[in-house]
């Protein structure tokens, strides 16, 4: 009864915003069931196991620009690198599980992670409070994280200036010589309350200003990383990513 109310509310959805497509559905289930007929009779199609995927036929595979490239960026940083350990602070799940394959990783969120691998660990951090002695930590990453912090989004306390002690945090415990890959929204500076804030490029070597900037690279508005990238492409931006590799 589950997957038949679940298809027939699916139907319904799909008929009300594209006809089209739950048309063009049942034309390839009839077409589906009889070369299935001739071909392969392992499975039975059933009515209550029908499940329409009506959006998937696309020339190109669809992803999002800043939440592919910048861990791609990361991870490439890192394969360099090859530090003994690195601690992630709350930037995307994935980047740290995979990066664990080869870099021991230790995971941090307001919001641990219950996940089971080898060479990963999660535990939980407050980013305006880390639970690190000074300049103790050689490989760091946060990224695409401060821009929320002190907007109250996720549980945590609302605090306007959450974001500067969060990064003064990060400067804290990052050892002398040792790497920081930092992603954050860059563009025409702005709060979007409660999503997150998007900064100038100016703003984030200012708040940075003790540590030494190793590489910019940017997501511009219009897709891809730009290795390196011109400092000024920021302020063209309206919702860019930048990806800023400091060392202390």
């Amino acid at each position: 009864m589950f997957w038949k109310s679940y298809f027939i509310s699916t139907a319904k959805s799909i008929l009300i915003k594209g006809p089209k497509r739950i048309i063009r559905f049942f034309q390839i289930l009839a077409e589906f069931i009889r070369y299935k007929k001739r071909a392969d009779k392992r499975f039975p199609v059933k009515f209550s196991d029908l499940y329409p995927c009506t959006k998937d036929r696309l020339p190109s595979t669809p992803f999002d620009q800043h939440y592919i490239y910048h861990p791609a960026w990361a991870a490439r940083i890192l394969a360099k690198t090859n530090p003994a350990l690195h601690i992630d602070i709350s930037s995307i799940l994935s980047f740290s599980t995979i990066v664990s394959a080869f870099v021991p990783v230790k995971f941090y969120d307001y919001r641990p992670a219950a996940l089971s691998l080898n060479n990963y660990e999660s535990d939980f951090a407050d980013l305006n409070a880390l639970p690190f002695i000074d300049n103790s930590i050689a490989s760091l990453s946060c990224m695409h994280t401060v821009e929320h912090i002190g907007l109250g989004r996720y549980g945590d306390k609302l605090d306007p200036a959450g974001d500067i002690k969060a990064i003064q945090e990060l400067i804290r415990v990052l050892s002398p010589g040792g790497t920081l890959l930092f992603v954050t929204p860059v563009g025409r500076s702005r709060i979007e309350f409660n999503a997150h804030r998007i900064y100038s490029y100016e703003q984030i070597i200012s708040a940075f200003s003790p540590l030494h900037l190793q590489e910019f690279s940017l997501i511009p508005d219009t897709g891809g990383l730009i290795e390196n990238a011109p400092p000024e492409m920021v302020a063209l931006q309206s919702y860019g990513c930048g990806c800023f590799w400091f060392k202390k």
